[in-house]
């Protein structure tokens, strides 16, 4: 009590802000009732000192009235004929200046804006000006304060829990789908929501569509001629496709895909399909029906690319995707080659790519965009067949990353071994499907 007498002696503080000092003692009391308390208390004791004339009960009363904000130790004064001044009467506590007074309202401005959201959990972040902090840290330090609890906590906790007995959310610390961003002394509140998560597989069933939004590389997105004012090298892509139904369904801003590796735009996604995960930006709904936006999916994208396994995630799984280099892949492959082939021809390349490591530089024709590496990629399993006089069949099971273009071309000695190596036969790709994509899951 004599700490908080010398607290209030050199500086005006509200209940709040006195109480707070004092936080960790007593359980189950909120800090305006704690530092009320603490006043009344002093109130009570100066009030008998000044009844029994013992030196200091006046002037107690008057810093209490004054400093303290008590209308108790007022009252007393004014029936002892004893008057605070103006100035101290118009004064703001020192610490918070007097924003506590304002929780209701901002409480009432996160409502309003919550209501345009679907969410399950929330959290109140605090911003506090520097200067405010830094004032706290020295008031504590100047009055060893050893049981106290900081201004940005009590915002936050009295904030959360005014919003919890309105909306009868859960608050979430780790993973909240919505922070509530309030600033007491700004009296500003704006929301900051967290992006939705929706992985699945897709398959892409025709041939000329990439996986992801590809901007014209003569406007960046602008529109021009070469574009047809479009911004787009390719009209559609597999993100475009699902993020579009997605979109709708949540309202959300915008849409970022990430998958498991990628397949080239000739390539067809086959099998049980391609891992990947949508994000969306600033969703207004989360409560999706997920089977019925399967359907509207492959509605949409009839004859183009499916979905399946479509299941709720976050940012975990998206990590997860991007250290894809130990997935299995199996890939079929049609090769033509330059001369007529034969059955022990088959039969070499069988033995020479099962079971070997792969040696390649990054390919010619992605070199603008990656770097000039070497990686070494396993093959696990392969199967041969022959088409025609001039024509295989190439199946193979590898490792996650093995550019298989590369792997037949040879890519002009970048790729060692090669089909068109081991047989000294020229050979190219004529069509290429992945079969599967294996992350053991």
């Amino acid at each position: 009590m004599q700490q908080a007498l010398r607290m209030l002696e050199e500086y005006p503080l509200c209940d709040h802000c006195l109480g707070r000092q004092f936080a960790l003692l007593g359980h189950g009391i909120e800090n305006d009732a704690r530092g009320k308390s603490m006043k009344l208390a002093l109130v009570l004791s100066a009030h008998a000192d000044s009844l029994s004339r013992i030196k200091g009960g006046k002037r107690i009363l008057e810093i209490l009235a004054s400093n303290g904000f008590s209308k108790e130790a007022q009252e007393i004064l004014q029936i002892m004929k004893k008057h605070t001044s103006s100035k101290n009467a118009e004064q703001a506590c020192f610490l918070c200046k007097g924003k506590f007074n304002n929780i209701e309202s901002l409480v009432e401005r996160a409502l309003h804006l919550l209501e345009a959201y679907e969410y399950g959990t929330f959290l109140v972040g605090i911003e506090l000006p520097t200067a405010s902090e830094e004032c706290e840290d020295e008031f504590k330090a100047r009055f060893e304060v050893h049981y106290g609890e900081s201004m940005r906590n009590e915002f936050g906790r009295l904030t959360g829990k005014r919003i919890v007995e309105h909306n009868k959310k859960a608050v979430e610390f780790l993973k909240p789908e919505i922070v509530v961003l309030v600033n007491p002394f700004a009296e500003t509140v704006k929301l900051q929501v967290n992006p939705l998560f929706v992985a699945g597989r897709y398959r892409k069933l025709a041939r000329g569509i990439p996986q992801s939004k590809w901007f014209c590389s003569n406007c960046r997105g602008r529109g021009c001629e070469k574009c047809s004012w479009t911004g787009k090298m390719y009209s559609e892509s597999v993100e475009e496709l699902i993020g579009k139904i997605l979109l709708d369904a949540t309202g959300g801003l915008k849409t970022s895909f990430h998958a498991s590796g990628r397949e080239d735009i000739d390539a067809r996604m086959l099998g049980t399909g391609r891992p990947f995960v949508i994000e969306v930006t600033r969703p207004q709904k989360r409560f999706l029906d997920l089977a019925k936006l399967k359907q509207n999916v492959n509605s949409y994208g009839k004859g183009k690319i499916e979905v399946s396994n479509l299941k709720f995630a976050d940012k975990d799984l998206v990590r997860r995707l991007k250290k894809g280099e130990s997935t299995q892949k199996e890939y079929r492959v049609l090769i033509e080659f330059e001369n007529r082939i034969v059955a022990k021809d088959l039969k070499l390349l069988k033995e020479r790519l099962a079971n070997g490591v792969i040696s390649q530089k990054t390919p010619v024709r992605v070199l603008h965009r990656r770097a000039d590496l070497t990686r070494e990629r396993y093959i696990y399993e392969v199967g041969v067949k022959k088409l025609s006089p001039k024509k295989a069949e190439l199946i193979l099971r590898c490792q996650g990353g093995l550019y298989v273009k590369e792997l037949v071309t040879g890519d002009e000695g970048r790729t060692t071994p090669s089909v068109s190596g081991i047989l000294e036969n020229k050979a190219k790709p004529m069509k290429l499907d992945v079969l599967s994509v294996n992350m053991g899951d």
